[in-house]
């Protein structure tokens, strides 16, 4: 596998598609930071995650047409008032779907993961009803084209840096919300002891409403990064929800850490398998890797102490 090419040339191989397993990380840690947030303190197997991601993704398109039509002056700064709207909107709906479903279903895992999946199927129809089969794309801002070149042989897209500077900005903010702030401590008082939280005063039916609010609000943020590096369509969620839910599961459910690691770990070996193979390949050997692992520590890379 290694023998075509010198060391220079593998060298330069393994950091390009280092930096395309960045890329790549970004994407699975900001659906993976949502999920993370919702199954680890919920308990709620979401399959509709991936069409929360998708409504961020056509709320970013949409944005971009109405700049182009209404205020094409400021095009270049779209993005940024495109991934307020994209969070939004998809807080907005994750909070109607806890109230509406999700709040019948607690304690019932396998009944969320029925329900949430046939909500994604409901989700995929209306996306297709109202914005055609087809996928779609954004005009990226002027400042977003182009690539730098590092060295003679190694080009780095510019979008896909800023892609990684947000997913660093977000998962920041995140961490600083979950341990500093006193919201995150009642998060965090719910997931060890939720019957001792609500003895205490702690609304626990508002923590969690606001709890699957912020990880779709998440998931709606990395809707509008996956429209710098790839096109739109009603079923493009599906195609990222599998991966998330492997990157939770083997970083650890409750594990901010844990889910940062398990996502650099699967997009980088995923990465750098699909150039010296297939995707297909690099995908089943990633899993392979996964499951044994996971066999030999089920909790996770990381596990947090938790009081059911």
């Amino acid at each position: 596998m290694f023998g075509d090419y010198t060391l220079g040339q593998l060298g330069s191989i393994f950091v390009m598609q280092g930096f395309a397993g960045l890329i790549l990380f970004s994407v699975f840690l900001l659906m993976a930071l949502g999920l993370a947030i919702i199954f680890g303190q919920m308990g709620v197997i979401n399959m509709a995650h991936g069409e929360f991601m998708i409504l961020g993704a056509y709320m970013t398109y949409l944005t971009s047409k109405l700049f182009e039509a209404w205020a094409p002056g400021l095009l270049a700064g779209y993005f940024f008032f495109a991934m307020i709207l994209a969070f939004l909107a998809s807080a907005a709906l994750g909070a109607l779907v806890e109230w509406a479903l999700i709040s019948r279903l607690y304690k019932r895992p396998l009944d969320t993961m029925l329900a949430t999946w046939g909500l994604s199927l409901m989700l995929q129809q209306v996306y297709r009803s109202v914005f055609g089969a087809r996928e779609v794309g954004v005009d990226l801002p002027p400042w977003m084209l182009g690539s730098w070149q590092a060295t003679d042989s190694i080009e780095i897209p510019i979008n896909g840096m800023f892609v990684m500077a947000l997913t660093l900005l977000i998962t920041i903010g995140v961490a600083i919300l979950m341990y500093k702030s006193r919201w995150g401590q009642q998060v965090r008082a719910v997931v060890q002891n939720r019957v001792m939280a609500g003895a205490v005063g702690i609304n626990t039916e508002r923590v969690d409403r606001a709890t699957f609010a912020l990880g779709c609000g998440i998931a709606g943020v990395a809707g509008s990064a996956f429209t710098m590096v790839g096109s739109t369509g009603p079923t493009a969620g599906q195609l990222y929800i599998v991966d998330s839910f492997l990157v939770v599961v083997f970083g650890g459910a409750q594990s901010l850490i844990g889910t940062i690691a398990s996502a650099f770990t699967i997009s980088q070996s995923r990465s750098t398998l699909e150039f010296f193979t297939s995707g297909s390949m690099a995908q089943v050997a990633t899993l392979i890797g996964v499951v044994i692992i996971l066999m030999i520590r089920p909790q996770g890379l990381f596990a947090t102490k938790v009081r059911r």
